[in-house]
């Protein structure tokens, strides 16, 4: 099974971001990467050496099967292709999707966590309460 990896980066105001989609079989995971300022070729190139497998990649989409067909292209259309996809200023769809998934997920982790935070707080202070109440009483 092959895999494609891709990245694309952008300017998305303020910041520069890459975005990295990684298809493998029929499903495509999307991750997001804020630069900062402009990156330089060799900056992305030792980011992706350090930090390709820290990333955390989105629950992966399915793909329609024609979408994906690997097969030997001829150099000069690969590079036409290349200039092409180079000319495009936008995202694909699928990793759109694939982005805004990943986004839910981590806002719905997040309201569970902050939701368990909340409830062992509330726990905390009842019993704190409590233990002032039976203090208070002992003594009669």
């Amino acid at each position: 099974m092959e895999s494609i990896i891709k990245l694309t980066v952008l300017f998305n105001e303020p910041f520069w971001v890459g975005i990295f989609e990684y298809a493998e079989g029929l499903e495509l995971k999307v991750c997001k990467v804020t630069f900062g300022s402009e990156p330089r070729d060799q900056e992305v190139h030792e980011f992706i050496l350090k930090n390709f497998y820290k990333l955390r990649f989105s629950n992966p989409v399915k793909l329609e099967e024609k979408a994906i067909v690997l097969k030997k292209q001829n150099p000069k259309r690969l590079q036409r292709s290349v200039r092409k996809e180079t000319g495009v200023k936008e995202i694909g769809t699928k990793a759109q999707l694939a982005m805004k998934l990943q986004h839910e997920e981590l806002k719905l982790e997040r309201k569970i966590k902050t939701k368990e935070q909340r409830l062992q707080e509330e726990e905390r202070k009842f019993n704190i309460r409590q233990k002032k109440k039976l203090e208070k009483h002992r003594g009669h």
